[in-house]
């Protein structure tokens, strides 16, 4: 990240050095306001997520891509894009990319545990629900590793972890999941992800929710023991060894380090 980004990304969450002299507020008054709930689609929320947290000209690794959706209503000359997915042969687990080489990650693996079974015939996502294998799944049984809403989580750490190791410091990471209902006890996969990628190192900056526009239906129901999910979440994070991005560490410390100078030791990317 050159000079110069690394600096714009430093203001998109830090307030100005407290040695300056407190001027006055300015700004206009307005109700255009990006929102942390919405009603509608990823293709319109995405876009509103990345201009309020990735710098223009930045580079962004979407590491599940499928089939294009987050990035419909985005500029194509306004990032950078690394476009990959399990489909064209690289794992969001094992990403082809130097230490500290990307801006910016974004993560939307399947996070049900449908998706997760080890055999074929059990996928869910069969019948008028096809698409939504496709979208979000290779289609493929899962043949080892953790079962259930645990294989879910196996996934999201993991790529969680390799998106640590491949972004800059100070790099973003936007992940998207949903809470689910498995083996009648409620999971709440935002929170859990929330709480490991934390140990990682990663700062939860962000947190958007997205409700689905249209009404959720079930072809049979003897007695509903939950509500049934109709949003899932955007959550962003910032990589920074752990500290608050908003500290008065952040401000004087890190500033020092983006100018040049020499700051407290580094965990490794």
């Amino acid at each position: 990240m050159s000079r110069r980004r690394a600096k714009e990304q430093l203001r998109l969450y830090s307030a100005a050095s407290s040695r300056h002299k407190r001027k006055s507020p300015d700004g206009v008054a307005t109700s255009k306001l990006v929102c942390s709930a919405r009603v509608g689609s990823n293709e319109e929320l995405v876009p509103l997520i990345l201009s309020l947290h990735v710098p223009t000209g930045s580079l962004v690794a979407d590491v599940t891509y499928g089939t294009g959706i987050f990035w419909k209503l985005v500029p194509k000359a306004k990032y950078k894009l690394r476009a990959t997915d399990i489909k064209t042969g690289v794992d969001c687990r094992k990403l082809p990319y130097e230490n500290a080489s990307i801006d910016c990650v974004v993560l939307d693996p399947p996070y049900m545990e449908g998706l997760y079974r080890r055999a074929k015939g059990h996928l869910a996502g069969a019948g008028t629900y096809a698409a939504f294998r496709t979208t979000y799944s290779n289609g493929e049984r899962t043949s080892d590793g953790p079962k259930y809403h645990d294989a879910v989580l196996d996934l999201y750490f993991k790529a969680g972890l390799e998106a640590y190791r491949v972004l800059k410091q100070y790099g973003v990471m936007i992940v998207k999941c949903q809470d689910e209902v498995s083996a009648n006890t409620q999971r709440l996969t935002h929170v859990e992800i929330i709480n490991e990628y934390a140990t990682l190192g990663f700062f939860a900056k962000d947190l958007f929710v997205l409700v689905r526009a249209n009404k959720p239906a079930v072809s049979r129901m003897k007695r509903q023991e939950h509500a049934r999910k109709n949003h899932s979440y955007f959550l962003v994070f910032v990589k920074t060894n752990g500290a608050n991005p908003r500290g008065k560490g952040l401000r004087n410390g890190a500033a020092r380090r983006l100018e040049g100078h020499t700051g407290r030791a580094e965990r490794t990317p």
